[in-house]
């Protein structure tokens, strides 16, 4: 006999256990009951969702920019550069160029030489950017898939260059041609003292046929790709000297071991190496500040959202406040009395976050597949949309801390409310 009164005892005991979070649930699906709590619930699970969805498409459109970015960039820029830290001039070019052929990750190295000139044509002039390099440096920045009209010069002719689409817009340089009518001038300031009596005191000059013209692009707007030869003539520097020389690694990703290697192995005090990010430092920081801006908006977004959560939870105390006593004299405590709530509002996040994610993740699958939404209407350019796991967990995290923060604090029971009439 008081074995079976025992266990009759214990099995009520352990559905006790759960039954917050069944009559949650029941409230979450039942269909009886009163409208308003079953529209306010609808409600601030539907807004749940919508700030879900969209918090996850537009941080899968920053990962896809991100990702766009360094594409763009990896084109551009090459995996390390080495510079001069005292100066423009690498004092020991050979010497550095004959470890970085001993050095087995490094796939292809560029001498570079880079200056700001005075660009003449017909009396016409414009401010550009001088860029000398060997012929090795297609291979660190395949600049010739960009060009749009005419070719990559041969470097057999030290004269032979490519011009940026726009400054060569604005000067009206004839493409491909060879005689004096379609030479372009490079000037140069000379360096020195003394008095000036004619022009060759002051600047050095070099006539250049363009070959042809690369797109814009914002890393080399108003840019002149020349053979090294070129710019080491126009600023009367030896034949092997260079400002930079730029690697292409066989894997990017050893960028900073491959780093250490070398700085290990020059040993030398008058250069430094930057990888990819560390060249573009001040570009990254613009965009991860506005992505971090982005996500504390859309912190924000929810943030306001789960003020219809409170309201579902409040709403539901008073419509339940008749049920609430019975299951208090049925010896329901208190603090199971809360869970009650609580769970009701983990409920409406749990669905809010799962429904989000779906719709979210439809439509980028969607921008992926179609490339509907454009980023210009004048420009054949879709939004690049990136679905990362990291995505899926930063939009999770946050809308259940702030769900189930406000959950918790809006759960709480009046008791005075409960035992009053």
């Amino acid at each position: 006999t008081r074995t079976r009164t025992k266990r009759s005892r214990r099995q009520p005991y352990s559905v006790k256990m759960n039954t917050p979070f069944y009559i949650a649930l029941r409230y979450i699906v039942s269909k009886k009951g009163s409208q308003a709590v079953s529209f306010i619930t609808g409600l601030a699970a539907t807004a749940m969702t919508i700030a879900v969805m969209a918090m996850f498409i537009v941080i899968s459109i920053f990962s896809g920019l991100e990702e766009l970015n360094k594409e763009l960039i990896s084109n551009i820029h090459a995996d390390l550069t080495i510079k001069s830290k005292e100066g423009k001039l690498l004092k020991n070019p050979e010497e550095i160029i004959s470890v970085l052929e001993k050095e087995p990750e490094i796939k292809a190295f560029s001498k570079i030489i880079e200056e700001k000139v005075y660009l003449n044509y017909n009396e016409n002039g414009e401010i550009a950017y001088l860029k000398g390099v060997d012929s090795v440096y297609t291979q660190i920045n395949p600049i010739q898939k960009s060009i749009i009209y005419g070719e990559y010069p041969s470097f057999q002719y030290q004269n032979e260059v490519v011009v940026e689409g726009l400054l060569n817009n604005r000067l009206g340089i004839p493409i491909g041609g060879d005689d004096n009518n379609t030479t372009a001038t490079i000037f140069i300031p000379k360096a020195g003292e003394g008095l000036i009596n004619k022009e060759e005191d002051i600047f050095n000059k070099e006539p250049i046929f363009v070959t042809g013209i690369f797109a814009e692009n914002e890393q080399l707007n108003n840019y002149i790709i020349a053979p090294i030869e070129l710019t080491q003539r126009l600023l009367n520097l030896p034949k092997n000297s260079a400002y930079q020389i730029a690697i292409k690694l066989n894997n990017s990703e050893q960028a900073d071991a491959v780093k250490r290697t070398l700085l290990k192995n020059l040993a030398d005090d008058s250069i430094y190496i930057n990888t990819q990010m560390e060249e573009n430092e001040a570009f990254w920081k613009m965009i991860n500040t506005e992505k971090l801006i982005i996500y504390l908006i859309f912190i924000l977004v929810i943030f306001i959202t789960t003020f219809n959560l409170a309201g579902a939870i409040i709403i539901l105390q008073l419509d339940k406040k008749q049920q609430a006593k019975s299951l208090i004299s049925l010896g329901f405590t208190f603090s199971q009395l809360r869970k009650t709530y609580f769970y009701t509002g983990a409920l409406i996040v749990c669905l809010g976050v799962f429904f989000g994610l779906i719709l979210g993740t439809l439509v980028c699958i969607l921008q992926i597949q179609t490339g509907f939404f454009k980023a210009s209407v004048g420009l054949d350019l879709p939004f690049p949309v990136k679905i990362t796991l990291y995505n899926y967990l930063i939009v999770i995290s946050s809308a259940f801390f702030f769900g189930l923060m406000v959950s918790w604090i809006f759960s709480k029971v009046n008791r005075h409310h409960l035992s009053s009439n």
